[in-house]
């Protein structure tokens, strides 16, 4: 796997920031024939000098190895087009209000991709007085399990965790149209409309 910082970013950046090889090369107290070797691809930076090249570029170290200065464009935090992240391993459930790059215990993580929920995830939301009583039919076996539902409208979203053993079911006070999202740890993500 090849993901250390190519010559050609490094020199892309350096000309984004109007800096010269000699300037960048003073501010990481190297020749600017080490940098210009790095551009050229005829040697790579050191190690150590990863977070000062990227403090140089104005740049987190994550956005040098990427390549960019990442800008966050999520201005209307729109909550029904938030992420959500389970790590196979430990069962994190992570949630973010747009695309990021995530990984626990070792794992890259992709974002879920909700589904209309089949026979066998068929999610019930009852209205009983204002709340919504969600419940299904489901294993809640140790192996076998419904981790979370979840109420997401467009200004906020709200988490139950279940646990193996339990009942698949859970009440949310009714705050308007968004959906339910229930989570089976096997077969996914599975959502309903409100």
């Amino acid at each position: 796997m090849n993901r250390y910082i190519k010559g050609e970013v490094i020199k892309a950046l350096r000309e984004k920031n109007k800096m010269t090889q000699a300037e960048l090369a003073e501010r990481l107290g190297v020749s600017d024939k080490a940098v210009s070797k790095w551009e050229t691809g005829r040697g790579l930076p050191d190690i150590t000098l990863v977070e000062p090249i990227a403090d140089a570029l104005g740049l987190s170290v994550g956005e040098l190895f990427a390549g960019e200065q990442i800008i966050n464009q999520n201005v209307a935090s729109n909550m029904r087009k938030a992420r959500l992240y389970v790590c196979p391993i430990c069962g994190n459930v992570i949630q973010s209000t747009g695309d990021v790059a995530l990984s626990c215990c070792g794992v890259a993580l992709p974002a879920l991709e909700a589904e209309e929920p089949d026979d066998s995830h068929r999610i019930r939301v009852e209205k009983v007085e204002d709340e919504y009583y969600v419940t299904m039919d489901h294993p809640m076996t140790k192996d076998h399990y419904v981790s979370f539902f979840i109420y997401r409208t467009g200004d906020r979203l709200e988490t139950v965790k279940l646990y193996p053993e339990g009942n698949a079911e859970c009440r949310f006070f009714r705050r308007g149209h968004g959906e339910v999202l229930a989570y089976c740890n096997r077969h996914g993500l599975f959502r309903v409309r409100v």
